[in-house]
């Protein structure tokens, strides 16, 4: 069973959280993470796509060709991809929780063989599920099927695998027709509600929860990461957008737990984990990433809490 009750989406605010960003291969650096502060409830990966060339960073309001460079994406082709990947996964694995998950953000170049290799690594059987991203970027190729979604793999170490399904993040308004035609009770606190009865139990839905999401995202755009005309965006290249990262850790993981993002890159995972009161480690092997990921958490505890 879980270890920590889940809490409320009502809760009370939450608890101080913590993050460290430590530099270096995470292949060396995963156990040493683990031996110090135990194992992590959550792993969130997102590697390189495989998508060839080298990624550079925005720097002010310049183009990211002529900012300097953050990463390189050239691995020699797929089969060197996931040589690299392989014992990384393994050392993420074993660094988990039993009740711990992982989420493996890949796109179309490397997705498929990436899960052939995680069902391998992690046993087909820890295999949870898949969430489509749609960063809302809009199409591009002018022959065949645009690919204008990410996919997120989701792995467990067992079937307890924390998942808050009544946390807020996981949840989204019901349709006004659905809530025009269905939610016609009213309880004595004034919540609207309605009742379904399912192999002879009944179950209460009340509309200001809303209905769960589901493995389809589209409320998360990459926009809001991506130009230099907002403030969340640092510059770095493929930086994931806040609300996808808070959505991650609030659903997967309860208040004090411990997330890792072993390619962290400008640390959204670490600034989420951090605002939602867990405590995080961020690991990887760009100075320039490390320095991102450091102020954006700098600028964070500044801020103090909301």
């Amino acid at each position: 069973m879980p270890r920590r009750a889940e809490r409320s989406a009502d809760s009370a605010a939450p608890r101080a959280g913590s993050a460290v960003v430590l530099q270096g291969d995470c292949l060396k650096k995963i156990a040493a993470a683990n031996a110090r502060g135990g194992p992590f409830d959550l792993v969130y990966l997102d590697p390189p796509f495989n998508a060839g060339g080298t990624r550079g960073a925005r720097e002010g309001r310049g183009s990211r060709a002529e900012g300097r460079a953050a990463y390189s994406d050239a691995w020699g082709g797929l089969d060197a991809f996931l040589s690299v990947l392989e014992p990384r996964l393994a050392a993420m694995r074993d660094a988990m929780a039993e009740d711990a998950s992982l989420f493996l953000h890949l796109d179309f170049r490397a997705v498929h063989d990436a899960k052939v290799l995680a069902d391998r690594v992690f046993g087909r059987s820890a295999f949870r599920g898949e969430i489509v991203w749609v960063p809302g970027n809009g199409a591009r190729r002018m022959a065949g099927p645009s690919m204008t979604h990410q996919t997120i793999l989701v792995y467990a170490k067992s079937r307890d695998m924390v998942w808050n399904t009544k946390d807020r993040a996981l949840r989204e308004s019901y349709a006004e027709t659905s809530l025009s035609m269905h939610f016609r009770h009213v309880d004595p606190g004034g919540r609207r509600y309605r009742e379904r009865t399912i192999g002879g139990k009944t179950y209460r839905y009340y509309a200001d929860e809303g209905r769960r999401l589901g493995s389809v995202w589209t409320d998360c755009p990459a926009m809001t990461a991506n130009t230099p005309l907002t403030r969340e965006t640092t510059g770095y290249p493929t930086q994931k957008p806040l609300r996808l990262l808070d959505r991650i850790v609030r659903i997967a993981t309860h208040e004090g737990g411990r997330v890792l993002d072993p390619m962290c890159g400008s640390g959204t995972t670490l600034v989420a984990s951090l605002s939602a009161g867990r405590h995080a480690v961020g690991i990887d092997q760009s100075a320039l990433a490390c320095g991102v990921a450091r102020k954006r958490l700098a600028g964070l505890r500044a801020q103090g809490p909301a």
